[in-house]
């Protein structure tokens, strides 16, 4: 699909703007964390990545009913995703297990720290399941952001509108010098904090510190009751 159906036609309606491929690295042992603005994301990053890229994607993507669910279900299977269970560390675990045994090959783990898409724009706090990858996987963490595929395909838009997809890589970060410290809650904080001050530097989005499921979950706020306007 990427390179001979439809790769070639999706590089000729979206001309991939492309900053800092540079920075990711042409082989070994690789995490690639983006921000999340869209569906279409999952379709950008292999578009414009040498490698290949596994993802992570939530469960619920394989598990659809009739025609849509199958096309979904193929699609994320066929592109090599991972079904991620969203309801707990405990349940997620086997997927990022599998991420390990990725990274263990010398392959790319893609993973979107914030667990689910931006309701709004802005860039929410990280999980800490891509610093568990990093701490024992020893592979470096190459941020890259997304720029503007919610413009091109918002939430709940089935056809994405015909724009150049823009998108930045940032330096690889050498976690290192907390070699042997996976499982400490406080040093994984700091990891996945330092992986969204990154993606906050690269993508020029508005850092909200609270997971993005939690504002997606709250009641939509009551309408403000209009003013009588004075005679």
């Amino acid at each position: 699909m990427k390179h001979i159906l439809l790769g070639p036609l999706l590089r000729l309606i979206f001309r991939p703007q492309v900053e800092g491929l540079h920075h990711l690295p042409d082989s070994g042992p690789v995490i690639l964390a983006s921000n999340h603005l869209s569906f279409s994301d999952s379709i950008f990053t292999p578009l414009v990545v040498p490698r290949k890229v596994t993802f992570i994607a939530k469960a619920e993507y394989f598990t659809g009913r009739g025609i849509k669910g199958w096309l979904t279900k193929a699609f994320f299977a066929g592109t090599g995703c991972i079904p991620v269970d969203r309801s707990g560390g405990r349940a997620a675990q086997a997927a990022l297990d599998t991420q390990l045994t990725v990274l263990r090959a010398g392959g790319i783990a893609g993973i979107y720290p914030e667990g689910t898409r931006s309701p709004d724009g802005r860039l929410f706090r990280g999980k800490t399941g891509v610093a568990r990858l990093a701490l024992e996987s020893g592979a470096p963490v190459v941020p890259m952001a997304m720029l503007n595929s919610d413009e091109i395909q918002p939430t709940g838009k089935l056809i994405p509108k015909i724009a150049r997809v823009r998108i930045r890589f940032g330096a690889p970060l050498d976690f290192s010098r907390y070699a042997g410290m996976s499982g400490d809650r406080y040093v994984e904080r700091a990891v996945t904090d330092e992986i969204m001050y990154e993606l906050m530097e690269l993508s020029g989005r508005e850092y909200v510190d609270m997971y993005a499921a939690k504002l997606k979950n709250q009641p939509p706020a009551e309408p403000v009751p209009r003013q009588p306007v004075a005679a």
